[in-house]
């Protein structure tokens, strides 16, 4: 068994080799950096999925019976910046792994992670069978990836399985999301020994966040148990507001801490309410969550404060 990893010196890449290595595979990591920086892969190729060549590369050199593609513009603000890139990198990208298998002759099991950000907006948790339409590029992109899926299952019957992932949390984290954001400038602030100004966006959302290592759990049992032509939700099922992730990490700072909104931090739209329903994939998959949120909050603050 030999694992690929497009993007894996990224957040969720190194949970994700270290899940996989822990059960048998062989894992090589593929990401735009020079250098590995996945200490569970054990061979690695620099590779830009907007250079169709360097995938096909990748892919020979390793022969995978597994891939995995993480490599995205994942940032929903970042989408709203660039979206022509987020389409090249998300859609454009995915195409280049399909057309590099097809014109290898391999057919590994592949998958493709998308996104909650896919779903019409919704008042109550959100199963597979929910409305899908996007209102940003990000989950625009990411619904676009399953078409395409479903076109080189048809015509080239590649074996290519997707996920909708609802946010997911854990120490790693770039600090252009918000959990880290929020708990890197409080620690600072913390470190400093004096009063500070945390700065947010918008916090009267309800969100559903997962610790990175069950996300790791869930994607391997679907490449591995699940069905190509199935969607999978994988998130906590736990409403999640905001307003109380800020406070639980206000608490952990021993200084004074004034909470500021920055209309910069503020997106074009916003959806109040993303909710997982992971029924599907706890009946069918056998996956259960073993990391408590509030834990994962805790480490994601000392590993900015002891940075």
């Amino acid at each position: 068994m030999r694992l690929l990893i497009f993007g894996s010196n990224g957040f969720v890449g190194p949970y994700l080799a270290k899940e996989f290595h822990a059960h048998g595979y062989s894992v090589f990591g593929a990401d735009v950096a020079e250098k590995n920086a996945n200490p569970y892969c054990e061979g690695y190729a620099s590779c830009n999925l907007l250079e169709p060549k360097t995938v096909l590369s990748a892919i020979k050199e390793f022969q995978p019976t597994h891939i995995i593609n993480l490599a995205a513009i994942s940032s929903v603000a970042l989408s709203w910046k660039n979206p022509e890139l987020t389409q090249q990198v998300n859609v454009g990208g995915t195409k280049a792994i399909f057309d590099a298998c097809v014109e290898l002759g391999l057919k590994p099991e592949i998958l493709l992670i998308g996104s909650s950000e896919e779903y019409a907006p919704s008042s109550t948790p959100l199963n597979e069978e929910s409305p899908v339409d996007a209102t940003n590029p990000y989950g625009k992109s990411k619904a676009e990836q399953e078409r395409l899926a479903e076109s080189y299952r048809k015509e080239h019957g590649l074996s290519v399985h997707c996920v909708r992932s609802f946010n997911h949390i854990g120490v790693g984290q770039l600090p252009k999301f918000v959990i880290p954001s929020w708990a890197k400038q409080i620690a600072d602030i913390a470190r400093s020994g004096k009063p500070g100004v945390l700065k947010v966006g918008n916090v009267s959302v309800v969100r559903d966040f997962t610790d990175v290592r069950d996300v790791a759990v869930a994607y391997r049992l679907v490449l591995e148990k699940g069905d190509p032509k199935e969607i999978y939700n994988i998130g906590s099922g736990s409403p999640c507001p905001l307003k109380e992730v800020l406070s639980t990490l206000l608490s952990f700072a021993p200084v004074q801490i004034e909470v500021e909104v920055d209309p910069n931090l503020l997106r074009p739209t916003d959806n109040p309410f993303i909710v997982c329903d992971p029924t599907k994939i706890e009946t069918q998959l056998g996956w259960k969550r073993q990391f408590d949120r509030w834990k994962s909050l805790k480490a994601i603050y000392d590993s900015f404060y002891n940075e």
